[in-house]
């Protein structure tokens, strides 16, 4: 058992597989998620990674929080979840960056997210009512949801009666989405299959409990390589410089070189 990721919903787009098939796909992206604490058994009785995710104001962070970040060493995150993980072995060190390709292609996940919200709604659009006949006689109760209680005894309305209310916005986790391509250089991750909430949304993104563990996967983790980046800019600029050097060369020197030829002369 190893952590998971918090991702943000972007929206969905279509990919082409090598036989021209296209795959409907939700992407996910992994803004700035990094792990900002952790918990072990010793002083809180399990092992668990907790992770941030976007940017939030200081101002809009309460105090506990600030000082949670600061220790860390990291700016303040709009999203923090906790991962259980089995052992101190799926810890992963304090303020390291988590990378796309945690996940790899094919295999499934269970993501967790709200749903969309729908304010407040019927019984009919709520619960899938059939409604009464809309013929005449009934009037305009003919999307009413009927009695709700009954006599003096008990008189009283049953707990998760079924009536109309807050519609949506509900905490849902999806199991068995696949993961149908990663791209570790944007931080995407392209997942096939009904991801809950709605856009811009926080998700949850951890490895499927039904299935076991993919083969491949990076453990405990797959973290961002920092150093990589600015090596290939130091060598473009260098091959850049040498490129140009020859060319700048021939015109410094030919002023000097006339005038020693006047001297001469």
């Amino acid at each position: 058992m190893r952590t998971g990721v918090i991702a943000k919903k972007m929206g969905m787009m279509r990919l082409f597989n090598e036989d021209g098939r296209h795959v409907p796909v939700t992407v996910l992206a992994l803004e700035g998620c990094q792990v900002v604490g952790a918990r072990n058994e010793e002083r809180d009785g399990y092992y668990a990674v907790r992770l941030g995710a976007g940017a939030r104001k200081a101002k809009n962070v309460n105090k506990p929080q600030r000082e949670e970040f600061a220790k860390a060493s990291v700016e303040p995150k709009a999203r923090v979840a906790e991962f259980r993980v089995e052992n101190q072995d799926g810890l992963l060190p304090v303020g390291a960056a988590i990378s796309a390709d945690h996940f790899v292609d094919g295999q499934l996940v269970d993501i967790t997210g709200h749903t969309q919200g729908k304010g407040f709604a019927g019984a009919m659009k709520r619960w899938g009512f059939g409604g009464m006949r809309a013929s005449h006689g009934v009037s305009i109760s003919h999307r009413a949801h009927g009695s709700t209680g009954q006599r003096q005894d008990p008189g009283k309305v049953f707990k998760n009666k079924k009536m109309a209310g807050h519609m949506g916005d509900r905490q849902r986790t999806q199991q068995n989405l696949e993961i149908v391509r990663t791209d570790a250089a944007r931080g995407l991750i392209f997942v096939k299959g009904s991801v809950p909430g709605a856009k811009n949304g926080w998700l949850l993104v951890r490895d499927a409990v039904k299935h076991p563990a993919p083969e491949g996967a990076p453990y405990p983790g797959s973290l961002k390589n920092d150093n990589e980046a600015p090596a290939e800019v130091e060598e473009v600029v260098v091959a850049t410089e040498a490129a140009d050097a020859p060319a700048d060369t021939p015109a410094a020197e030919a002023p000097a070189a006339e005038a020693t030829q006047e001297k001469e002369g």
